[in-house]
Formats: structure tokens, C-alpha cells, sequence
């Protein structure tokens, strides 16, 4: 496949990635019925090629690969494409390996077998919110206890939209995008108790009655890299949902 085929198109671009011939077919099929502009590869050298050279908007990615797994081809994508949104398809439901996905940098998972529907509407939301400007504005919820509408704060938490960077007295925290838009959706509602449905609206634009499970994995992880040997900042409030607010407030 040469570059000047390639690059021939300007339609939102999706890269399936899964090492079964007929899946690939399947969704690529599917992805284009939505009007998006498909690649698929069957291994992860494959992958990160075509990546390089077509610059996709998403990466729909098995992490089970012949040739090595689908965390190394996002950290090889990764390194040259920052942006790329990934939705990591996995056989596997434990916790921890959809924590090591998550970790490395992925924005959302499926799990085999799902259906159709489900890996379209995930794309949506990642596409969605690829596409919303940075802003810090709070709209009608009101003010992050913000310095100006660029610039979130609370207590010694700074989300920076300008420079879309996160600190924490002073310490800079790597956050992944999802991670990034979570935070970012806490902090412009402090002191404010969101539901799980809430979360999943406004950070993965969907509601699926049994995908509460993503939130909790986030906030858990979010919490490992914002609060991890500090005063806390997310709160759980059994039954109702999750909070950001100051120590002791």
C-alpha cells in the first residue's frame, strides 16, 4: 500500500487491528456504514505502518497480537501521535487487564464477544470528544474555584486547559486523555455529587445500564495519580456517585 493511497482520504479514519481475518472485515464493514473511512491490520508491525503513514483518528486494537500486543503498538503510535484515540478490544475481563490498558494510555475497552453497536457508540463518544474544543469554561454548573476560564483549580490541583497540563502542588501529572477529561469534568462541578450516569454522558457521551464498571475503573485510577500519598480530592458517596473538593472541606 503505498503513502499516496493512503493519505488520499479526509474522512474520519478508523484502524481495526485484531488478528482475525473475518472480525476485521466485520467491523471495518460496519465502521463505514457510519460513514468513516477504515483500514484494518492483522498484526501490530502492520499496525504501527499504517498508523504512521494514514494518521488515523482512532485505533480500534486487540491486545492480543502474533507479533507483539496491542500496549506496544500504543506505545509505538503513541510516540509520534499523541492524539490517537484507542479502543482496546480484549477476551479478557479481568480487572487488571483492563487496568493495564488503561494505564498505557487507551481510552475506552470492549470485551469479546460485544456487538456492533456497542464498539460504534464507544467510537462516537472518543471521536466526540476529540473534536471538543479546550475550554475551560463551566457553563451553567459554575466555576472550578478557576483563576481565569483557561485555568481549573482546586486546592493545589491546577488543571492547565492552555497548556493541557495537570500539577499538583507543583508536580506535573501525566494523565491520559479520558483520565484528562475526567478530571476536567470534576473539576468544573466541585463539591458536587455526579452520578455514575452523569459521568458516562458527559466523558463517553453514552449511557449503557451495564457499563458503570468504566467509571469506577477510571476514578480508581485517576485517584492513583492524583491523590496517591496526599490529602484526598475524589470522594465516593455510596449510592449516589463521586466528588472533587478540598481536604477537610
Amino acid at each position: 500500500m503505498s503513502q499516496e493511497t493512503l493519505m488520499s482520504t479526509t474522512a474520519r479514519r478508523i484502524l481495526v487491528v485484531d488478528d482475525e481475518p473475518d472480525l476485521v472485515e466485520v467491523l471495518c464493514g460496519a465502521l463505514r456504514y457510519e460513514g468513516w473511512e477504515t483500514r484494518g491490520a492483522r498484526n501490530g508491525e502492520e499496525a504501527v505502518e499504517i498508523a504512521g503513514l494514514w494518521r488515523p483518528d482512532a485505533i480500534v486494537l486487540d491486545v492480543m497480537l502474533p507479533d507483539f500486543d496491542g500496549l506496544e503498538v500504543l506505545r509505538r503510535v503513541h510516540a509520534e501521535q499523541p492524539e490517537v484515540r484507542v479502543l482496546f478490544l480484549t477476551a479478557r475481563d479481568a480487572v487488571e487487564d483492563r487496568i493495564g490498558g488503561i494505564a498505557a494510555g487507551g481510552d475506552d475497552y470492549v470485551t469479546k464477544p460485544f456487538s456492533l453497536a456497542e464498539v460504534v457508540v464507544r467510537l462516537r463518544g472518543l471521536l466526540r470528544r476529540a473534536a471538543q474544543p479546550a475550554t475551560g469554561t463551566a457553563g451553567s454548573a459554575g466555576s472550578a474555584e478557576a483563576d481565569t476560564e483557561d485555568v481549573l483549580t482546586l486546592a493545589d490541583l491546577v488543571l492547565d486547559e492552555r497548556a493541557h497540563e495537570v500539577t499538583r502542588g507543583g508536580e506535573l501529572i501525566d494523565l491520559s486523555p479520558t483520565e484528562y477529561a475526567l478530571l476536567r469534568y470534576l473539576l468544573r462541578h466541585p463539591r458536587r455529587v455526579l452520578s455514575k450516569a452523569q459521568i458516562l454522558d458527559a466523558v463517553w457521551s453514552y449511557d449503557f445500564g451495564g457499563q458503570a464498571h468504566v467509571v469506577e475503573l477510571y476514578i480508581s485510577y485517576l485517584r492513583k495519580k492524583i491523590d496517591h500519598g496526599r490529602e484526598p480530592l475524589i470522594h465516593t458517596v455510596r449510592g449516589a456517585g463521586y466528588l472533587i473538593k478540598p481536604p477537610h472541606a
